[in-house]
């Protein structure tokens, strides 16, 4: 038997600065969206986030961690999570995953979308929308009474049944004054299972979903994680915090 995970409970008050976070952070990826461009390369879009990060006065939460040496996460294609700026240009067709944590007050909030660029053809904008979506029914399950793994359930079986793989060598996370906390969250695994879900927890929920086999290997950079056929991959994240009503979105404006 595995140790069991100490999930911390936080208080209306921390929830409330974990929200405050959130719109932040969702504002950031707001202005993000409309900045980027083709022809950009992911250093530029990492520069762009390091300056929006300090103009909202936040911190960035990745810079430095564990030794990572950007501001954000920038994944390219077959590129699962990860992936360090640099001179990769972003090209027409191209799907890229940006995922930015912040630090508010002490409080860190986590955010990701895989974005599309220019006309993408039909398998990728149907990856995009399947994760999307499941991360939307892994969200409903966060919800008071309800196991962790119903969030992990709902995520694979919505996956699977659109013929595409969940990432399993990755997990969402509990979230709050440390960028990871416990519990691990899964994106696959069995309804009923695990941890009872209680108000006051707060999860980092975040479905990677490829379009070809669930493996992945990471790069001999020690980060960049690819999928293991070369095919495209997305990614979306929210922070989430289960009240008695049930789950409510906090990287939202």
């Amino acid at each position: 038997m595995g140790k069991s995970p100490d999930i911390r409970i936080k208080t209306p008050k921390e929830i409330q600065i974990l929200r405050e976070a959130g719109k932040i952070l969702a504002g950031i990826f707001d202005d993000i969206k409309s900045l980027v461009k083709v022809g950009m390369t992911t250093g530029e879009i990492d520069m762009i986030a390091e300056s929006l990060i300090n103009n909202s006065y936040v911190v960035a939460a990745f810079k430095g961690y564990r030794g990572y040496p950007a501001n954000a996460c920038i994944s390219v294609n077959e590129e699962v999570i990860h992936g360090i700026p640099g001179k990769r240009i972003i090209k027409d067709g191209d799907v890229v995953g940006i995922d930015i944590g912040i630090i508010y007050h002490n409080y860190y909030s986590d955010m990701a979308m895989t974005l599309g660029f220019g006309v993408l053809d039909t398998g990728r904008q149907k990856l995009l929308d399947v994760t999307r979506q499941s991360l939307m029914r892994g969200i409903a399950q966060a919800k008071p009474g309800n196991h962790l793994r119903d969030i992990s359930h709902a995520v694979q079986s919505y996956v699977e049944s659109k013929g595409f793989s969940v990432v399993r060598d990755f997990v969402g996370h509990g979230i709050g004054r440390s960028l990871h906390e416990d519990p691990e969250i899964p994106n696959y695994g069995s309804p009923g299972q695990g941890p009872l879900l209680k108000a006051g927890m707060v999860f980092a929920i975040e479905p990677m979903v490829n379009m070809g086999v669930s493996g992945t290997k990471v790069l001999s950079d020690g980060w960049t994680a690819v999928t293991a056929d070369k095919k495209p991959s997305a990614h979306f994240e929210h922070t989430v915090a289960i009240t008695e009503s049930g789950p409510m979105i906090l990287t939202v404006k």
